[in-house]
């Protein structure tokens, strides 16, 4: 059993309990009476909080994740323009069973100028009362070179608010308004209009189409449905055989099968129109508007007047493994009977041999603050609830290398990952989407954290090979620099393609400018959210993947010959977790100083007690943290999770033995072997 935080809210902390007809105009005058937004504790009831969700819930106030002093880099804004589909499902989650109060669905057009600025027309669903509006859009956007950035909510109703995501080599956008003003979840999706505009004849193929619906969840959130639909479109106006596979949240695992046939579509405004019949024994109904991207690979949308989210592929005899960097958003529902957990995210993954190291900047109302996971990804589903290691999720991969994903219930949720641009450039470059975690190999959209050990990626970055000699690191190697909001960082070692740097504590909350300055050249500048944690665990095999850095008290490894014992306390070797006291210079030595940042453990769901997180002695740009094997882990492997007030990674396993052990000392240094610096090896670079 693989498990994840559980992240149920408690009852309102601040004073502020909604009443069950609350609204967004309630979430407002709770803002307004108690001087705090409503999302730090708005569920009403009261559900048990566990594991992570304490210290998120607690110390999510601190992470001001938005503020800061740098402006994000607009080089990329050409990679949105002309005129768009756009569809946005919004979500208010109001009680604890996960019950929706309000829900609106926003669709339309956007015309982006390639320059920060959009106008467009959109049309606004409220899911509750039906009322239906045409709004007229105006906004900005923010994309940086690497595809990442922001657009203004087309949502009128919650000015101010900002969805972030990424736009793919194709020009298609997916994101999500994880940082929100009034804490709804959500999801956007947007991709070009094809000129000429699609007709019936675009419309022919193999198509694989994940959705799910949540209209239901307004009265029962264990009604919401997922399902993944087949259809085989002629190009006329006829669907051809195609067929549904559904889960409805309060049954479970149990499945639902429909055929379909003689469905027609027709064409409105470029996008294709079609109704699925209602009969006694279907589970998928109603009218669906699909928007088709220009080069036929991938549509989506949903109906006019439901709170849905559909993504599909044409499907071919491509390749069904991911290889390479991909950008990704979605939504989880996970059913528990008659209650729903939902959460909504964006983020990335980098995908290699079969396995893939994803990030997720994931937003639920459980928690009430957004926050970075990354993760093992593999074939299983992502940051929600808890799951077996069987799939959670279908995945079909399609033409042009875009994956799409249906929940397995009790899991519902949808995915859709698409490949991220090629980057390339002259003299020394930064690739804009390769400044990772030098444990986790966290994909960039995890940000990153003061002190964390870096590993950035990109070409002609130095004149050769050069490791630094002794602790303290050098801020100047090989005639290379590294700055971070114009603060030299202290430098590990160079090379040609890569470069290992520790940040400065001094880093601002905000965004964080990233410069290589090689012979007197400086490089191209990369922007990065950065957080108070970035937490990523040291692996064995030196990707964040398999076994972490985990020794015994003896300096010993712990591994599947020489397992960890149940009350033993092991230290585990990391990065990323932020601020210590008393505080050190860059770069110097580490000593026995402890995380400022709260962080918490768990192996295989289980909390464990951490007896010391801090700075790994003698050592630069490590961290150490000494947990206490807890009773209740099952013997074998596990995964062992790690987390902070803004951030946790559950990637690397640990091996644990049946018996208990008998002494349990506190582990105080790491091996040698791994205390020594690591030669550059070739990772998984991002592309």
């Amino acid at each position: 059993m693989r498990h994840f935080p559980d992240r149920r809210l408690g009852p309102a902390t601040n004073g502020c309990v909604l009443p069950q007809t609350a609204g967004v105009t309630h979430l407002r005058q709770c803002e307004e009476t108690y001087g705090f937004p409503a999302a730090s504790g708005f569920v009403r009831g009261s559900v048990k909080l566990t594991k992570f969700a304490r210290v998120l819930i607690v110390l999510s106030a601190a992470a001001s994740w938005q503020a800061s002093a740098q402006t994000w880099d607009t080089s990329g804004n050409g990679l949105l323009k002309g005129t768009y589909y756009f569809r946005q499902v919004i979500c208010l989650v109001e009680y604890s069973n996960g019950q929706l109060g309000e829900g609106t669905a926003v669709y339309g057009t956007i015309n982006f100028t390639g320059s920060g600025t959009y106008t467009g027309l959109a049309t606004v669903v409220d899911s509750s009362s039906g009322a239906e509006n045409n709004v007229p859009l105006t906004g900005t956007y923010s994309i940086a070179a690497s595809g990442y950035g922001s657009l203004s909510s087309p949502w009128v109703g919650v000015s101010g608010d900002t969805v972030y995501g990424l736009v793919n080599q194709t020009g298609i956008f997916v994101g999500s308004t994880t940082e929100t003003t009034y804490g709804y979840n959500d999801m956007f999706v947007a991709a070009p209009l094809s000129s000429p505009a699609p007709t019936t004849a675009t419309f022919k193929g193999s198509y694989s189409i994940a959705g799910i619906d949540l209209t239901a969840d307004l009265s029962n959130p264990g009604q919401a449905i997922n399902y993944m639909l087949q259809v085989n479109p002629n190009g006329v106006n006829n669907l051809g055989a195609g067929s549904v596979t559904a889960y409805v949240g309060e049954e479970g695992s149990n499945k639902y099968t429909q055929t379909l046939s003689s469905v027609t579509y027709s064409v409105s405004g470029g996008a294709m129109v079609f109704t699925l019949p209602s009969t006694a024994s279907a589970v998928l109904t109603g009218l669906k508007y699909l928007y088709i991207s220009p080069d036929g690979n991938f549509v989506f949308g949903g109906g006019p007047e439901a709170l849905d989210m559909f993504v599909g592929v044409r499907t071919g005899s491509g390749s069904s493994a991911l290889s390479g960097l991909y950008y990704q958003a979605g939504i989880d529902q996970v059913a528990s009977g008659q209650d729903g957990y939902l959460d909504t995210y964006y983020g990335s993954l980098s995908a290699s041999g079969g396995s893939s190291v994803a990030h997720e900047r994931f937003l639920s109302p459980f928690v009430g603050s957004a926050f970075d996971c990354t993760y093992s990804a593999g074939d299983l589903a992502a940051c929600y609830g808890e799951f077996t290691a069987a799939p959670t999720m279908n995945y079909v991969v399609g033409a042009g290398g875009v994956r799409i994903g249906s929940g397995i219930g009790p899991f519902l949720g949808i995915n859709v990952a698409l490949p991220a641009p090629s980057f390339s450039g002259s003299g020394p470059y930064l690739n804009p989407a390769g400044i990772v975690n030098a444990a986790s190999s966290a994909p960039f959209t995890a940000g990153i954290a003061p002190g964390e050990l870096l590993t950035l990626y990109g070409t002609n970055l130095a004149d050769s090979l050069v490791v630094a000699p002794s602790i303290p690191f050098p801020i100047a190697l090989g005639n290379v620099q590294v700055t971070i909001n114009g603060v030299a960082a202290p430098i590990y070692y160079v090379s040609a393609t890569q470069i290992s740097a520790i940040v400065p504590y001094e880093l601002d909350a905000g965004i964080a400018q990233v410069q290589v300055i090689t012979d007197g050249n400086p490089s191209n500048t990369i922007t990065m959210f950065t957080n108070l944690t970035s937490v990523g665990v040291f692996s064995m095999a030196q990707n964040g993947l398999g076994y972490g850095a985990v020794e015994h008290a003896n300096g010993s490894l712990v591994s599947p010959t020489n397992p960890a014992a149940i009350g033993e306390t092991v230290s585990v070797y990391l990065t990323g977790l932020g601020a210590v006291s008393p505080g050190i210079a860059d770069g110097a030595a580490g000593v026995f100083s402890a995380t400022t940042n709260t962080i918490m453990a768990d192996i295989s769901g289980v909390t464990a007690t951490i007896t010391y997180s801090g700075l790994a002695p003698q050592l630069a740009g490590l961290y150490q943290v000494n947990v206490t094997v807890p009773s209740g882990v099952t013997a074998g492997d596990n995964f062992l999770d790690i987390g902070g007030p803004d951030s946790y990674t559950s990637e690397v396993l640990i091996s644990i033995s049946g018996t208990a052990a008998a002494d349990s000392p506190v582990a105080r240094r790491i091996v040698p072997h791994i205390a020594k610096p690591i030669t550059p090896l070739p990772k998984r670079q991002p592309r």
